[in-house]
Parts: C-alpha cells; sequence; structure tokens
C-alpha cells in the first residue's frame, strides 16, 4: 500500500473515500465534519439522519466507522469515524487505531482503493498530532485487509493523510520515516 501525507484540503481530493473525523450523533459539527458537509450539501446530512433512525439510533461508537455517499465532493463515500476525545479521558490510543482500520475496513468493503484521511482526533479532541500522527501510520501499516468480508486482493491500494498544517505535515512525514 502506498501511504503520503499532504497539506490538502481533504474536500477536494478525487479519491474513492475520504474519512470523516466525525461527532458519534453524525449530524455535522466543526473542523472537518462541518468542512465535509458544508461540502457535500444537504443530502449528506439527510442519509446520516437516516441512519440515525435506523441502524445508529444511539450513535456512532468512539472507534468505529460507517459509509455514506459523498454526493457533491469529488469522491465516492464518505467514511465516519468517531475519534476519542482526550478532554473526556478517552485515551487509549487503541480506539484511535480503531478509527483507521475499521474506516480501511468499511472502505475496503465498499470497493475503495483510494482513501484520504484527515488527523483523527488531534486539535478538538485533544490528541497531540505527533501521538496521532504515529498511531495513524501504524494503523494503516498494520492493516491486512484480511478481516472477515473483506477480500484482501480488492483492497485499499493508496492512503493520503490530508493534513491542514505545516505541523501535522511535520508530525506525520516523521512517523512515515519511521
Amino acid at each position: 500500500m502506498d501511504i503520503s501525507a499532504r497539506i490538502a484540503d481533504i474536500t477536494t481530493l478525487a479519491v474513492d473515500a475520504i474519512v470523516n473525523a466525525a461527532n458519534s450523533t453524525l449530524l455535522g459539527g466543526g473542523g472537518v465534519d462541518g468542512a465535509i458537509h458544508a461540502a457535500a450539501g444537504p443530502r449528506l446530512l439527510e442519509e446520516c439522519r437516516r441512519l440515525r433512525r435506523t441502524t445508529l439510533p444511539d450513535g456512532l461508537p468512539v472507534g468505529d466507522a460507517v459509509a455514506t455517499g459523498a454526493y457533491d465532493l469529488p469522491a465516492r463515500w464518505v467514511v465516519h469515524t468517531v475519534g476519542p476525545n482526550r478532554h473526556r479521558g478517552q485515551t487509549d490510543p487503541a480506539l484511535l487505531a480503531s478509527c483507521f482500520t475499521r474506516s480501511l475496513d468499511v472502505a475496503a468493503g465498499l470497493g475503495a482503493t483510494t482513501v484520504a484521511f484527515p488527523a483523527i482526533s488531534a486539535g478538538a479532541y485533544g490528541w497531540d498530532v505527533d501521538d496521532v500522527a504515529r498511531v495513524a501510520v501504524e494503523a494503516v501499516r498494520g492493516w491486512s485487509g484480511a478481516r472477515p468480508g473483506v477480500d484482501p486482493g480488492d483492497g485499499v491500494a493508496a492512503v493520503t493523510f490530508a493534513l491542514a498544517s505545516p505541523r501535522a505535515l511535520a508530525a506525520f512525514e516523521a512517523a512515515l520515516r519511521s
């Protein structure tokens, strides 16, 4: 798998799937979540509301992932994942790693071969960007696609970390070098 990092607006990337650093309600928010909802248009919110009424009445759990259409975005799908919030005592790196591996599981299950991630849980959720970068890169490198319901031959071929700042880019580049 090709793994790269760059400064980019995730809402502009022409990849199969972009990953949304969502909150558990799936109904939009600030940061990456708000930008994705705004760029995707109102049909994304409508689909998220349907998910809440049907399969996710209690919201999406931390570390899990679910897909929707991408609507007005150049991507085909949005994979929503809820990162752990350090301010709420969610400090287990395994929960953060799960955001990346479950998102890849979901993306591969859709047939996606190219996926873009933001720096999940960095920023408003209180995780240090160096820790996020290390956990993210290790999780993506360790993901094999050989999971129930996922054919590893049809897996994700390229992952891009789409980052918002030079500081985040430096952290992810360092993690990729290690």
